[in-house]
């Protein structure tokens, strides 16, 4: 198959799509025009059909539109998160060529071993595993051909979902989600950056204890082909049954494997998915995916301790000064109330000095209920723009919420979350990230 069939049947596939969407948009006007909710099921089921058949890079902005609470109506999140990550992958005559394209064609000399078949498939890439001549083992993650134009075609379906229930509930302004996993999107086809990604989390994770990350294999590695140290592990949903004091552990494990790189560096993985670690025998855990790092204004982390603390005592002003400094703009009385709900809900853990569950009376989706109520105030207020910062932070939350979920953890969290927090400091955090940001060639935040 060549690289020009599979751009002709992308075209035919955005063709399908563009109808499929279209078709929604209209029957969704007719029920506006009817008084009808956008919130129906039959719809929503019709929205997964349209994006499931693709594999690529709508479906998982589909996945992230999943995890922000008030982006789509609920029928619709319940109906996207069922979307799977696994992409058919590519075969070995057209993995030969891809891999002769980035490596030259004596690539497989390069290699002892390297798998016909992939490893694991996802949404934008495979990975096949493969011995290094010195006897590494490997992991090779070759990124599918053409990925950046399906990129940005997708993006533009993902602007005509959203403007859809805009135009029905103008609750949430989605412009600045759009821009923000546009953003992303685009960084994670950049597998050079995602290699500087990689080191850092190697570098800032080093004593941390129960969690590791590969090595990178610069020499076999390119802007389209990422490879590293191969990583034992099992899937996480494969220890929910192991005993409580294993569960409690791996979670811990979790917590720090994702707040000490933010609340020490203002770096955070913005995407938990189920993919992007495994287990190790012990509860620690491997990192794997390095695409989606966000990093932060240090005045953001700063404006994240400061709303702990309004709400820990109560200061509506300090919350107020808070999220001003997350981005959120027009802040009356009765919007940071609605925000507080919010912020309460994702708080609550790290308020209570005793081992409980991340949420109690929960059903199997973190922070839908919570969501739904703020959703329902916020309409009556006029709504809100989400700031950029905000989306990957959010979504952290509630994927690691959702992890934490699945394992039916106890822990202390407000003792997790002051040993991460002593002595924090705004000037000292920025000091830290401006050092190794410099030191992996990572561009600093705006």
């Amino acid at each position: 198959m060549a690289e020009e069939n599979s751009l002709g049947g992308r075209l035919a596939r955005y063709a399908r799509v563009s109808t499929a969407m279209g078709g929604l948009a209209a029957r969704l006007a007719g029920e506006r025009y009817l008084g009808l909710s956008a919130d129906r099921p039959a719809r929503a089921a019709e929205l997964r059909q349209a994006l499931g058949g693709l594999k690529g890079p709508l479906m998982k902005v589909a996945q992230i539109l999943s995890t922000i609470p008030d982006a789509l109506p609920p029928s619709y999140v319940q109906e996207l998160s069922q979307l799977q990550a696994d992409a058919p992958s590519m075969g070995w005559p057209f993995v030969k060529r891809r891999m002769a394209a980035e490596l030259g064609p004596d690539w497989q000399g390069r290699f002892a071993a390297f798998g016909r078949e992939a490893a694991a498939a996802a949404s934008l890439g495979q990975v096949h595993r493969a011995r290094h001549p010195d006897g590494r083992e490997l992991a090779c993650k070759l990124q599918y051909p053409d990925m950046q134009s399906a990129v940005e075609a997708d993006l533009r379906q993902l602007g005509l979902v959203l403007a859809i229930f805009e135009r029905y509930d103008g609750t949430i302004s989605t412009r600045q989600i759009q821009a923000e996993i546009g953003a992303r999107l685009r960084e994670e086809l950049d597998y050079r950056l995602e290699a500087r990604h990689l080191s850092l989390y190697r570098d800032i994770l080093a004593d941390v204890p129960g969690v590791h990350v590969p090595e990178l294999v610069p020499e076999l590695s390119t802007g389209r082909l990422l490879t590293m140290s191969w990583v034992e592990g099992e899937r996480l949903l494969a220890q929910v049954d192991r005993p409580v004091e294993f569960r409690n552990h791996l979670a811990m494990n979790m917590f720090r494997a994702w707040y000490v790189p933010f609340y020490e560096y203002g770096i955070i993985h913005g995407d938990p998915h189920l993919g992007n670690y495994s287990v190790r025998p012990d509860g620690s855990i491997n990192l794997l995916d390095f695409g989606c790092i966000r990093v932060f204004p240090p005045h953001f982390v700063g404006g994240v301790l400061e709303l702990y603390e309004a709400l820990r005592t109560d200061d509506e002003e300090r919350a107020v000064a808070a999220y001003r400094a997350w981005g959120f703009k027009a802040l009356t009385k009765d919007l940071v109330a609605v925000l507080n709900l919010w912020a309460r809900f994702i708080y609550a853990p790290i308020l209570d000095d005793r081992a409980r569950p991340i949420e109690e009376n929960s059903g199997s989706h973190y922070g839908r209920e919570t969501a739904e109520s703020v959703h329902r105030e916020l309409r009556r207020f006029g709504g809100v723009e989400i700031p950029r910062e905000f989306v990957f932070m959010d979504r952290a939350a509630i994927g690691l919420g959702s992890v934490f979920l699945h394992l039916r953890a106890e822990v202390n969290w407000y003792r997790q979350f002051q040993d991460l927090v002593a002595g924090f400091d705004v000037s000292r955090l920025a000091a830290r990230q401006s050092h190794q940001l410099e030191r992996h060639g990572i561009a600093a935040p705006l």
